[in-house]
């Protein structure tokens, strides 16, 4: 299999969106509306419009299921960048529609928005170990030794993971995720 293939599931639950199969989008839904409505929240800082953005979403999926290149990233990752889309687009509205703080606000917003979404989208991705010592370390604030101990890993290796926890969090301001859709993938919502 090619390096840059996609995962069979995202093949497969591809061509059964394509096909019109309702249990494909539920199952889609299942695994990722905790993330659509978790980074759509994140950038807008609203429930209710996080609702929408995650209604508008999958409802994207379900009508266009082909435009889903698996050639340019994964699933997710293509729910991910719908996902970030639709905020911005309803960011961009608000703003038009009379926001006191002006345009540089407006695109400040968006930065942070978008630097949080990658690092919401590169904590779900990276590997279980990571993320345990990321939130044993910055959660429920333990030191590396604690960490380690509730880990039942040594100490080099709970800052091991610790470290590397940290640096792969680091890119979210720097560059976009690896395997996540380029800017301009797909069509408007």
């Amino acid at each position: 299999m090619a390096e840059n293939a996609p995962p069979r599931w995202d093949r497969r639950m591809q061509q059964r969106l394509s096909r019109g199969e309702a249990a494909a989008l539920g199952e889609m839904y299942d695994r990722f509306a905790a993330l659509v409505h978790s980074q759509a929240n994140r950038m807008l800082d609203d429930e209710d419009a996080a609702d929408a953005v995650t209604r508008e979403v999958f409802g994207y999926v379900w009508e266009n299921p082909d435009m889903y290149d698996p050639k340019q990233g994964s699933m997710r990752a293509w729910l991910a960048f719908l996902t970030h889309r639709e905020s911005v687009r309803r960011l961009r509205d608000a703003a038009d529609d009379g926001d006191p703080d002006g345009p540089d606000a407006l695109d400040e917003r968006v930065r942070r928005a978008t630097a949080a979404a990658r690092a919401d989208y590169i904590v779900a991705s990276m590997p279980a170990p990571l993320r345990a010592a990321l939130e044993l370390a910055y959660v429920q604030r333990r030191d590396y030794r604690q960490t380690a101990a509730d880990l039942g890993v040594t100490a080099d290796e709970a800052r091991r993971r610790l470290r590397l926890g940290l640096q792969l969090l680091s890119t979210a301001r720097t560059r976009p995720v690896e395997g996540a859709p380029p800017p301009g993938y797909g069509r408007a919502l």
